[in-house]
């Protein structure tokens, strides 16, 4: 049976890249999740970040940061739309405990910095790919009058 389409169109370098960069980018979201999964259990900081030992601010950003970070991990590995929004959406819950409550939660500027990092390097290839579309539909022509 041949297929549907005998041609696949191939991805440019710019889409290469940007897929790259959302697997690189889901493998250090995985990275930030386990690290709250191991702190909410008992298995790093010495124990001292059990859940029942968190005071309640820490016992609500924790466990929602435990999920966000994974499943955000697997959207922007599978490269689907909804991975960077849960990213931008746990991104959003660390910067304000780490810029606006600091006081609460103590200051983590390396994560926020990795953070803004990676926000101006994903709107820098979506910016390159809007580019890259666009000239395309510009060599795309009819031949109407």
């Amino acid at each position: 049976m041949e297929p549907d389409s005998p041609t696949v169109p191939k991805q440019t370098l710019a889409q290469l890249l940007f897929v790259l960069f959302l697997r690189l980018v889901a493998i250090a979201c995985l990275w930030l999740g386990l690290q709250y999964w191991g702190m909410l259990v008992g298995y790093s900081l010495e124990g001292r970040g059990r859940f029942d030992l968190l005071s309640l601010p820490w016992q609500v950003a924790a466990p929602s940061l435990a999920v966000l970070f994974p499943v955000a991990s697997l959207g922007l590995w599978l490269a689907v739309s909804w991975g960077p929004v849960l990213w931008v959406l746990a991104v959003a819950v660390q910067f304000l405990m780490y810029a606006l409550w600091s006081d609460i939660f103590g200051a983590n500027s390396a994560v926020l910095a990795f953070h803004v990092l990676v926000a101006c390097l994903y709107s820098l290839f979506r910016l390159a790919l809007w580019l890259e579309e666009r000239r395309k539909a510009e060599r795309v022509t009819t031949d109407l009058p």
